[in-house]
């Protein structure tokens, strides 16, 4: 394992160093070779620990009196690393194709050498098992973030959004510092003494802890309110770099929040999980929300990662609650839903910005309006897009619909609470889930339809070239593992378990979702014969004596409180989906359609000589009942509205712009700029050069200075 670990930090070393000593045309197939071939490894080393629970630790060096540097790999970490190094594989491949465009345009060692500095980072910090290492590396990857978001610095509107994502870091970085320092209780900064540290904190510590690491940490993971930064980000970030952007650095803000919320202070109170749980269902409704009203698709998909991450915050504010009440199994099922989904998210948003990428370099514009009729001229960006668009969708047989499915059902599994307050926040909270994943469907309905179906709405559609292969083969390889995660999910849950174990007080989701019925004794004598008899009309036995592992349907039964029997199976999904799919294709092409012979014929248009691309349905017409209905949270800004009239009688033109008003803005960061300003405004007033005024002050402050240690 150490050598393993070597060999990575050593490839990024490489990756650092060969682009600024080799000519710059070769640094692409640096990137492409340096970053797969580290990727490998630690897929490899990562797995070592989630698969076989292999464990590594080394010591680095002491510093007196604050905390020796430790790193450390368990299979929480491990499943962090393993999750990034699936993005971070088919991401430098891409990167390396799409590097050549910037060529002559910007120095590629520019993005070469933070690029290779981040992945060490990036495997760096899950490592980290004391607070002084972690915040440094925190620190580093935040600064490197900043470089690779700013790569076209010749771009004003790229640069802001740096600056203001570097900002917002910073400030999150600060609350987690304060969160290890009430944590460490005037002890050692090494992880393992503030777990010890970590039980003697009362009530109004263990809250401060919460509440400074859950929005420290969201900054990075895009919870609101501090995840303003994240659409501006995404969408300013290179082709080339925002898949990891969003697959992998996202993903370490959800680490440090179970770091420290769930494994050096496991939750005792019900309040923490209830705040994570709203706010995360209130950060899935908006993201989407606002993903589906944008024509953008990086914009677009950088809202539906805020929705996806509120998804994630959920469930995990859910594993919280449970804890908190002793239902440990429950618990670990709303872990597993919550990491599950994390992986999800990683692969399908790769592909998707993957597949955005290429049309970006083919066609020149992401604008759906100006797009359409894409699935002609790149079909295999299309048929990627339309994997990861059924994925993030939450639709069988692919990942997303699983840890979907799990979330709703765990908010479901609330009936064995007590409290009826409790109870009445999961319904709630599970309804919006629930409609954050029908919007999600919409969302994804208008982005690939109207991006890829239909007529072309401009030239640069009709002369896009197909992908190449440095993106058709990362896109094929995340496609297939949306496909496997999807069918699999009995085989991938006792995987995650390891991770789950140490923050669910070591209840395994696999024990109380995937009964071994492939498993032991093929008479089920380990099970309850009520509950193989509940089960055997499902299908959960078929195939127990060839079939490896411990089942193929996801099952629970709930307990006395909530005997409710949930089942579901997208392996047998995916058969019935593809018989039926070929049935279809036997009756209508075999029998149907055998004796009958096919004209062409002009295509009848409502007597108009020829459909034009303008008279076509656009993306924004698609979107416009979810800007009717929900005109409360947008409230949009009239920007432009200009009519144009001939002889003052016939309307021949109306131009309406309205100008997105952010509901964060308007609630958050407007109210907060306002008050800034005016005590800055308040302050200016005070410095008006009179000096008999400012002995006032001094006096003044004297007085209640004296008055304050007086009765304190």
């Amino acid at each position: 394992m150490a050598v393993l670990l070597v060999l990575i930090l050593t490839l990024c070393a490489a990756g650092v160093i060969l682009p600024l000593v080799l000519e710059q045309r070769l640094t692409p197939l640096i990137v492409g070779l340096v970053g797969a071939s580290a990727s490998v490894l630690l897929l490899c080393f990562s797995a070592a620990s989630l698969f076989a629970g292999v464990s590594f630790s080394a010591t680095l060096w002491t510093i007196p009196s604050l905390a020796t540097l430790t790193l450390s790999l368990d299979r929480l970490s491990a499943l962090f690393l393993f999750v990034s190094g699936l993005v971070l594989l088919p991401g430098s491949i891409f990167a390396a194709g799409n590097l050549s465009k910037y060529i002559g345009r910007y120095s590629l060692r520019a993005f070469s050498v933070p690029y290779f500095a981040l992945f060490a980072t990036l495997v760096l910090i899950p490592l980290s098992a004391d607070a002084v290492s972690f915040l440094m590396l925190w620190e580093s990857m935040s600064i490197l973030i900043y470089l690779l978001v700013n790569y076209e610095d010749k771009v004003e509107e790229h640069t802001r959004a740096g600056y203001l994502m570097l900002a917002v870091g910073e400030a999150g970085t600060l609350l987690i510092a304060l969160a290890f320092i009430v944590l460490a209780n005037n002890g050692s900064l090494e992880f393992a003494a503030m777990k010890d540290a970590g039980t003697a904190l009362g009530d109004y510590a263990r809250w401060a802890v919460f509440l400074l690491a859950f929005f420290g940490f969201g900054v990075k993971g895009g919870i609101i309110p501090v995840n303003f930064w994240l659409p501006r980000a995404y969408t300013a970030a290179p082709d080339a770099f925002v898949p990891v952007l969003a697959g992998a650095t996202l993903n370490l803000g959800f680490y440090g929040i179970v770091r420290l919320n769930g494994d050096l202070l496991p939750a005792t109170m019900v309040g923490p999980g209830l705040v994570a749980l709203i706010i995360g269902t209130v950060t899935a409704l908006l993201g989407i929300l606002y993903a589906t009203t944008q024509s953008d698709l990086k914009t677009l998909l950088a809202h539906s990662s805020i929705e996806n991450a509120g998804i994630i915050t959920a469930a995990l504010g859910a594993g919280f609650i449970f804890v908190a009440s002793g239902h440990f199994p429950i618990a670990a099922i709303a872990f597993a839903a919550a990491f599950y989904h994390m992986a999800n998210h990683s692969i399908y948003k790769a592909l998707l910005f993957f597949s955005t990428g290429a049309v970006d370099s083919s066609v020149g514009t992401r604008n759906i309006d100006r797009l359409g009729g894409l699935i002609k001229t790149m079909p295999y960006s299309a048929l990627f897009f339309l994997v990861g668009a059924l994925s993030i969708a939450a639709l069988p047989p692919f990942n997303g619909f699983v840890s979907e499915w799990l979330t709703l059902q765990t908010m479901l599994q609330s009936a064995e609470l007590a409290a009826t307050g409790v109870k009445i926040v999961f319904a709630l909270c599970g309804a919006v889930l629930a409609l954050t994943t029908a919007l999600a469907v919409t969302c994804f309905v208008k982005a690939f339809a109207m991006s890829f179906l239909g007529m072309a709405r401009s030239d640069a559609v009709t002369q896009a070239r197909p992908a190449r292969l440095s993106a058709t083969g990362p896109m094929t390889f995340l496609a297939l593992l949306c496909l496997i995660l999807g069918v699999t999910p009995t085989y991938v849950i006792p995987i995650l378990d390891g991770a789950i174990a140490p923050i669910a007080q070591q209840a395994r989701a696999a024990d109380a979702l995937v009964p071994p019925f492939f498993a032991g004794n093929l008479d089920h004598g380990e099970l309850p014969a009520a509950f193989v008899a509940d089960f055997h009309a499902l299908g959960a036995q078929v195939g127990q004596s060839v079939m490896p592992g411990r089942g193929l349907v996801v099952m629970h039964r709930g307990g006395a409180a909530n005997p409710v029997v949930f089942a579901m199976s997208t392996s047998y999904m995916a058969v019935v989906l593809a018989l039926m799919l070929l049935a279809t294709y036997i009756v209508f092409r075999l029998i149907v359609a055998r004796n009958r012979a096919f004209v062409r014929r002009e295509v009848w248009a409502g007597g108009i000589r020829r459909l034009l691309p303008e008279m076509t349905y656009t993306g924004t017409g698609f979107s416009n009942p979810v800007r009717v209905i929900f005109e409360a949270v947008f409230r949009p800004t009239t920007v432009e509205d200009t009519r144009e009239t001939v002889g003052l009688h016939f309307r021949a033109a109306i131009r309406r712009t309205r100008g997105e008003n952010h509901v964060l803005d308007r609630l958050v960061l407007n109210p907060v700029a306002d008050a800034a300003l005016w005590i800055s405004n308040g302050f200016a007033r005070m410095h008006h050069g009179f000096l008999n005024a400012y002995v006032l002050y001094g006096l003044s402050a004297l007085i209640v200075a004296l008055l304050i240690a007086r009765f304190s």
